[in-house]
């Protein structure tokens, strides 16, 4: 398959208008935010894509039928080639792909409730993967409800920015310090001295931001990332951006407290776990 060179990725800017779910992680792909790859089924006009982002999550869209980019693809995803060193989440869109997908893979896709067997790190597993919208008011009555509190809250910094570890942290999502520092922003919390949670940007554009939230292990269940969460939320409505929140819907703290916040469920689509 075609990989798509970076000058030429604005040729995925008009087909991924047509994607009606949340696109804020591959929109920072395409306008070059960050290093990610752009797999396409030809360079001249493209009509399927494949975007992957370093965070480890990519998008399938376009055109379904394309036999040659579709057992290229299934390659891809089952890793036959042992090229993959950790899992990637997949989204898809249009809903056809569901149906496409299910048959590509095989005997080796099964949804998550079901995969308990010892052989399941080498199963496509079908997760959920959950779309919200702010509601604005719903989530000032929360603000007025949250006390004042001992914990500092700092904007984060470039050593901040180095110093988050987790799964979900700037890093990943920004090509350096200097890049979030100049372009992106962030709050941090610190607890007993030491660097306890960060809910940053994981990309801005002129109107939305997309929330990125992570807490250090044994800090989590004591708040700080509904403070955190907090602090960037007010940066939003003081700056006229719209907040924008996703995760999958087996992260039962995340989607708690995407509730919590103000953010309401819209849509619940398949999320693949990809074979590493």
């Amino acid at each position: 398959m075609i990989l798509l060179n970076p000058n030429d990725y604005f040729k995925a800017r008009n087909p991924l208008k047509a994607v009606t779910i949340n696109t804020l992680f591959v929109q920072a792909v395409v306008e070059k935010k960050t290093v990610g790859k752009i797999n396409v089924d030809n360079t001249y006009a493209p009509e399927t894509f494949l975007i992957y982002h370093p965070y480890g999550m990519s998008l399938l869209f376009g055109e379904t039928n394309n036999e040659y980019f579709n057992a290229w693809f299934q390659d891809y995803a089952l890793n036959t080639f042992k090229i993959r060193q950790r899992y990637e989440w997949l989204q898809t869109f249009p809903d056809v792909w569901h149906n496409k997908l299910t048959g590509l893979f095989g005997e080796k896709f099964i949804k998550s409730k079901d995969n308990t067997d010892d052989d399941k790190d080498n199963k496509i597993e079908e997760n959920t993967r959950v779309n919200f919208l702010f509601n604005k008011e719903k989530y000032l009555v929360f603000r007025s409800t949250i006390p004042n509190n001992e914990y500092k809250i700092f904007s984060t910094d470039k050593t901040m920015f180095e110093d988050m570890n987790g799964g979900v942290v700037p890093k990943y999502f920004w090509r350096d310090a200097s890049q979030f520092h100049n372009q992106g922003v962030g709050f941090s919390l610190f607890f007993e001295n030491k660097l306890a949670s960060t809910a940053f940007s994981a990309f801005v554009t002129k109107t939305q931001l997309e929330i990125g939230i992570e807490t250090t292990e044994d800090n989590r269940g004591k708040g700080f990332a509904m403070l955190t969460c907090a602090s960037l939320i007010d940066y939003c409505l003081d700056h006229n951006l719209e907040p924008v929140w996703s995760c999958k819907l087996e992260n039962t703290g995340s989607y708690l407290l995407a509730q919590k916040l103000g953010f309401e469920p819209t849509s619940f689509r398949p999320f693949y776990r990809l074979i590493n």
